[in-house]
């Protein structure tokens, strides 16, 4: 597997495998051509120095998965770097093989090269096997998350 940073010519891919699963069929709205709304968002995350866009490729270069790493300066911890994953997805027919597994470590190993001195995500309440998942890799549920979405 290759881990690399993603380009404009993966985003369709990679909105593809974030709208195919119960969840992302919900809020997502893929469609070819894409929306403009994730070409704009594409850009504005290629363009920040502290958000990355991975695609996991096979041997075959096609792409098998994909996440985003988000790295945030903060003044508590004096001064430290929170590293936060954001979005891991598998290709439908590459689940269940250990690619998730693969990715997370990576992601770890990632984030303490940039010097954070903690790694965090957030996974919905109603993905219990995404929760017994990071929690077998070590992830531990230390805080309660809130949230508020707001209509457009």
């Amino acid at each position: 597997m290759t881990f690399r940073e993603a380009t404009e010519k993966d985003l369709t891919q990679i909105v593809k495998m974030i709208a195919d699963d119960e969840l992302g069929k919900k809020r997502e709205h893929f469609k070819i051509p894409l929306p403009d709304a994730y070409l704009n968002a594409f850009q504005m995350i290629d363009s920040d120095s502290n958000q990355e866009l991975i695609v996991v490729e096979n041997s075959q270069s096609e792409i098998i998965g994909t996440m985003q790493l988000s790295f945030i300066q903060y003044l508590t911890y004096q001064g430290g770097i929170r590293a936060q994953i954001e979005g891991v997805r598998i290709r439908k027919d590459q689940r269940g093989l250990g690619i998730g597994k693969k990715m997370v470590e990576w992601a770890i190993h990632r984030a303490k090269e940039k010097k954070a001195h903690l790694i965090q995500l957030t996974t919905d309440k109603k993905r219990p096997k995404a929760i017994q998942f990071y929690t077998d890799l070590g992830f531990t549920a230390s805080h309660e998350g809130m949230k508020m979405h707001f209509t457009s």
